[in-house]
């Protein structure tokens, strides 16, 4: 057992755009250097499981050695016109609506292979969605550990405490992955609440 340390496999899971791969990224580029995946204002930009193994971060005096898993948004509807308001071509939006709906099916089976799940919640929006709802009881049906991630707190009309009181069964945390606010805190959660 000495010098083994136990890989934690942390999911990083939430409805599009609510700033999975942003945060991803931030702790990847924190502890590594290197950024985990690309970003975009257009939804599904994450339309399969992105890896960056073994980040080992430090907090309070312990390290910690992870596999970030960034999944993809998940939705209960796609809709290819959706992406059409972005701009993109018949072809393109039909494409990415087939994609998307691939990854959030990817999303879903990972949910084996994952030690503990980051839900991450856009704090400027309703937290009582059937994708957040969803979520949290799969990841609680298969007894999987919890942080919630009450994300975009630097924005004008974040409501972090909303996301507090729509789940109060679990740790939330309130962040901005953007600005990088709060980060500490997230890294004691993920260390306190991993198993």
């Amino acid at each position: 057992m000495f010098g083994r340390r136990k890989i934690i496999r942390l999911g990083l899971y939430g409805p599009p755009n609510a700033g999975k791969t942003t945060l991803a990224n931030k702790i990847s580029m924190d502890w590594t250097g290197e950024p985990v995946g690309s970003v975009s204002e257009i939804p599904h930009e994450t339309r399969e499981v992105q890896k960056k193994e073994r980040v080992v971060i430090q907090t309070r005096g312990k390290k910690l050695v992870m596999n970030l898993l960034d999944m993809p948004g998940i939705a209960t509807k796609i809709d290819f016109e959706e992406f059409l308001a972005h701009g993109l071509s018949v072809d393109d939006a039909q494409q990415r609506a087939k994609e998307a709906t691939k990854g959030v099916i990817e999303a879903i089976k990972w949910l084996e292979n994952v030690d503990t799940a980051l839900v991450i919640m856009d704090s400027a929006k309703d937290p009582y969605t059937q994708v957040n709802i969803t979520i949290i009881g799969n990841l609680e049906a298969r007894g999987i550990p919890v942080v919630i991630v009450a994300n975009k707190i630097d924005l004008d009309d974040a409501k972090p405490e909303l996301i507090q009181e729509a789940f109060p069964q679990h740790p939330v945390v309130k962040i901005s992955g953007l600005r990088g606010q709060h980060l500490e805190e997230l890294y004691n959660a993920i260390a306190k609440y991993s198993v």
